[in-house]
């Protein structure tokens, strides 16, 4: 699975074979690394240098070291995809505006392609996703990680990787404004309503239908969280 590196830059090498591994899934979320002493003699770098490739991939949320332990994998395959698309395509220091209008225009999209190429098992999933978040959301429970897996399970029924990939970074971004938008009964109300229309397009197999559905769920959102900003400026 790993092979000797190059000596210039060593480090880096080893973090791209080991990112390579966790994206391909042949190392998954919880599989331990092999101790540095093994990947000392599997690289044939020093330990210094395996040292600094498993301290860049705990920088990336890759892999954790636990002390006495030893190192573990602690992302997903989708994960160590998204990092770096997120990384060279967002900035902390973007305004939360401009990043949930690239939602807008890529999200419509996606759900006119799930319904294109919707499988039967795949409006089951979705139909089973909407009925826990009716069950949630009248218990007044939290909906947002059940929102997600809506939202995540679209782009994958797109089947375009390109696209699913560049949505799962922009979810990571705005995990905070969808928690702000879910906290009330009536905006999660609100938000199982949108997912039921949606559906509903795809079910019925109605592309722009989907995508029109799409467009009325994000302006909903839109309206909700970003009205006070719209009206007074957007450092107000």
């Amino acid at each position: 699975m790993l092979k000797a590196v190059q000596k210039k830059r060593a480090y880096e090498d080893i973090v791209k074979q080991i990112r390579g591994l966790i994206e391909k899934g042949r190392l998954k979320r919880g599989d331990q690394l092999p101790a540095e002493r093994e990947l000392t003699d599997t690289f044939k770098v020093s330990r210094a240098t395996v040292r600094e490739a498993i301290l860049s991939l705990e920088a990336t949320n890759l892999v954790q070291r636990r002390q006495g332990n030893g190192t573990y994998v602690i992302a997903s395959s989708e994960e160590a995809l998204v990092e770096p698309l997120a990384s060279a395509l967002f900035h902390e220091k973007d305004d939360i505006i401009d990043i949930f209008s690239i939602r807008k225009v890529i999200e419509p999209e996606v759900a006119r392609l799930a319904s294109e190429h919707a499988a039967p098992e795949e409006i089951r999933e979705l139909e089973r996703i909407l009925e826990h978040q009716g069950i949630e959301v009248a218990k007044g429970g939290n909906t947002v990680q059940i929102d997600t897996e809506f939202h995540h399970l679209l782009a994958r029924m797109a089947k375009n990787r390109v696209m699913e990939r560049l949505l799962l970074a922009l979810f990571d971004l705005l995990e905070r404004t969808r928690e702000k938008y879910l906290q009330s009964e009536e905006r999660a109300e609100k938000s199982l309503q949108g997912h039921q229309a949606i559906v509903a397009a795809i079910r019925n197999g109605s592309g722009p239908g989907a995508r029109q559905a799409m467009r009325r769920h994000l302006a909903e959102v839109e309206n909700t969280l970003f009205k006070k900003k719209k009206g007074g400026g957007r450092n107000s």
